[in-house]
């Protein structure tokens, strides 16, 4: 078996009940590749920065900032919400709400969803932030809610997709399913696509329902748990699904990558591998990180390998993120590393905290990426040529 990283390692600690123990040998923990000095092919510009609070502190959470038109929105764990304008960082808005927010905010319908540490469901209203509902489902809400179509889909920690509606929060529908004994941190968000919900779950599957009334579509294996124990068993496709013309890409731990048929679940082709984040596309690839810090970029049509990117081995680098020409990735001390997507070569880094960035950076359609760490520090950039 791969020798564990050391996020795996605290996210599989957190929900086995195990504690972290100052002075604790760490011998199968690899230590990160050093930075080495590159040609930079790109000029980054940071247009603005600031401390939004501490986002996921130390529950292993991976909370994206939401980019919603004009405006950015991030939650913290003592319960403030905050919307900043996109092109200056200036405060839109700020929010006292109450509730541990866990997850990142779905937005839609002139609407934020956030997901809590204790099952709520909040919707505020994105111009405003003031409260339009709120509403609790059966475990807590790690994943990012969606929103389409009057329907806000809800994935909590036990395994339950739930609709609710848009309006009043009130439940719609309920899809169930269990997770096995152990599992890593965190979830798959559901993504709503065509009058569907996509979600990947614990146990290696992909599931699809209807978003108008949560009846299932289709379910397939993407990976099947092998070996003595529960951990030799996790096969957990915890990160960002991706969805393209007529397929949706899956990732497992300790498993496959995949490309499904959104019609049917049927497999269009599956590559070992094993990686505990999500993937991206980008044009005729797809964008993945595997458990040991390795970028890949595959071929969309057959899974091969365009291309492999390991000056970031074990630095924890974050689902990529497609920012015009290039991939971007965030890591354990706070770099973003641009990668052209061409050729897979590392062409510029910048840092924008001294803490772990966990959570996959998001690109605008106006040219800016925005990432956070996981210590609340918010940043807006842009690149050009030096």
């Amino acid at each position: 078996m791969r020798k564990l990283l050391l996020p795996l390692l605290i996210a599989l600690m957190l929900v086995s009940g195990c504690k972290w123990m100052r002075g604790d040998k760490k011998d199968n923990i690899e230590p990160p590749t050093e930075l080495v000095d590159i040609e930079s092919a790109i000029a980054i510009g940071e247009a603005w920065s600031r401390d939004i609070g501490d986002t996921e502190g130390r529950h292993g959470l991976r909370k994206p900032p939401a980019v919603a038109g004009d405006r950015v929105l991030v939650g913290d764990l003592e319960g403030k919400v905050v919307a900043v304008d996109a092109a200056t960082g200036k405060e839109l808005w700020q929010v006292e709400t109450g509730i541990r927010i866990a997850s990142g905010a779905g937005t839609g319908d002139g609407t934020a969803v956030f997901g809590g540490m204790d099952g709520e469901v909040l919707a505020l209203d994105l111009a405003s932030g003031a409260e339009r509902w709120r509403s609790t489902v059966s475990s807590e809400v790690l994943a990012t809610p969606a929103i389409a179509r009057g329907i806000v889909v809800v994935r909590s920690y036990d395994g339950r997709l739930f609709g609710l509606d848009a309006s009043d929060g009130k439940r719609r529908w309920l899809y169930d399913r269990g997770v096995p004994a152990l599992t890593l941190r965190g979830n798959s968000a559901p993504v709503i696509a065509g009058g569907a919900v996509y979600a990947g779950y614990d146990d290696g599957r992909v599931v699809a329902v209807r978003l108008e009334d949560g009846a299932p579509a289709w379910e397939q294996v993407v990976a099947i748990g092998e070996g003595r124990t529960d951990l030799d068993r996790m096969v957990d496709v915890d990160g960002m699904l991706a969805i393209g013309d007529a397929e949706v890409y899956a990732v497992t731990f300790q498993g496959q990558v995949a490309a499904l048929a959104t019609e049917s679940g049927q497999p269009l082709w599956t590559r070992e591998f094993s990686s505990y984040g999500g993937l991206t596309l980008a044009g005729d690839r797809v964008l993945v990180t595997d458990d040991e810090g390795v970028v890949f970029a595959l071929d969309r049509r057959s899974g091969g390998a365009l291309w492999k990117m390991d000056a970031l081995k074990y630095r924890w680098p974050t689902t990529p993120a497609v920012h015009g020409e290039y991939a971007v990735v965030g890591d354990l001390e706070g770099w973003l590393h641009w990668i052209e997507l061409d050729s897979g070569k590392l062409v510029g880094r910048t840092r924008i905290g001294r803490d772990a960035i966990r959570a996959a950076p998001v690109a605008s359609a106006d040219g800016s990426l925005f990432a956070i760490t996981v210590d609340g520090d918010l940043a807006a950039l842009r690149i050009g040529r030096p």
